[in-house]
């Protein structure tokens, strides 16, 4: 498994436009914005940045990529993402279409990881991740939003070929931890695949930030999702921030730590500089048993479901 940093960041909020940080998650970065949180990642070691077409149609590789040019070769990992819902049905090859697209946005010529977005037909998609693999534009591969027998599927199918998944990308949280039912974090361990949890903060809603007095903003998708069920999270919120304070972190960094103790590597939206270095700090931090049990009993006391509904069958 490659050594990747315990950190990876997220630029979903970076674009604009359909599926894009204003109309995801209410705001708006300006690009010197971008280049202070890009900035500060790279003074503090954290390279691995993930984005994806879909993310403002490619605003987000776009906004990334200007950062990138301006790094020496090689010092960035990047993963981004084909989508096979957005793909071009009339290309020869829909994948490396898209592929191409990503590459001159983001300004390389090759991508060190490329993920298969959801589990559309894992039969028909899986396969175009090969020539990828064969022709050098992408140097590893991964699967998101997929179940185990979708993820055991796919690796077979690459296996064919003398390839292998390198990485496995689930939405997983203290309020989700389905990839720990289902056996995918073991499946992921015992293959040497990383496991890229996103939604560790719940969008916000575990960061301790949120509560009913001061809820998520207003006419945003993660207001909608996640406003209602704020008091659901109060007492597991407010466990987090106790524990925190021995440790001196906050909620959302003990929400962070826990998710690497359990063997994922948390992908974190970076839309300000201090989630940086709030994230490096928090991969330091090391949970006892009786913490880590304390907050996972909490979080199943609130009896709140996060599961998305683009995520694909249990």
């Amino acid at each position: 498994m490659k050594n990747y940093p315990k950190i990876a960041l997220g630029t979903w909020s970076w674009g604009v436009g359909a599926f894009g940080g204003d109309a995801v998650f209410g705001q708006t970065l300006t690009e010197a914005q971008m280049k202070e949180v890009f900035d500060t990642a790279m003074k503090a070691g954290l390279n691995l940045w993930d984005t994806a077409y879909v993310y403002g149609m490619g605003d987000s590789e776009k906004e990334l990529g200007k950062f990138v040019r301006q790094q020496p070769k090689g010092s960035v990992i990047l993963s981004t993402k084909f989508t096979p819902n957005l793909a071009d049905e009339t290309a020869a090859d829909p994948l490396d279409a898209m592929l191409e697209g990503s590459l001159q946005r983001l300004g390389v010529n090759e991508i060190d990881l490329y993920w298969i977005h959801n589990s559309l037909d894992v039969e028909r998609w899986t396969p175009y991740l090969i020539p990828a693999l064969k022709s050098g534009k992408v140097k590893a591969v991964g699967v998101s939003n997929h179940n185990l027998a979708q993820i055991k599927r796919a690796n077979e199918i690459l296996a064919a070929e003398g390839f292998k998944l390198s990485a496995v990308q689930n939405h997983f949280s203290l309020l989700y931890r389905h990839s720990i039912a289902d056996g995918t974090l073991d499946y992921c361990r015992e293959n040497g695949i990383a496991f890229f949890a996103y939604m560790v903060l719940e969008q916000g809603a575990l960061s301790g930030r949120y509560n009913v007095q001061n809820p998520l903003p207003e006419g945003s998708r993660r207001a909608e999702a996640y406003n209602n069920v704020l008091p659901q999270l109060q007492k597991l919120t407010d466990a987090m921030a106790e524990i925190g304070k021995a440790h001196n972190a906050s909620a959302a960094q003990i929400a962070i730590a826990w998710a690497i103790a359990k063997g994922a590597l948390p992908l974190i939206g970076a839309t300000k500089p201090h989630h940086v270095t709030d994230a490096a700090d928090a991969a330091k931090l090391v949970l006892t048993a009786e913490q880590m049990a304390e907050i996972e009993h909490l979080a199943e006391e609130t009896g709140v479901d996060t599961r998305g509904g683009w995520e694909g069958e249990a």
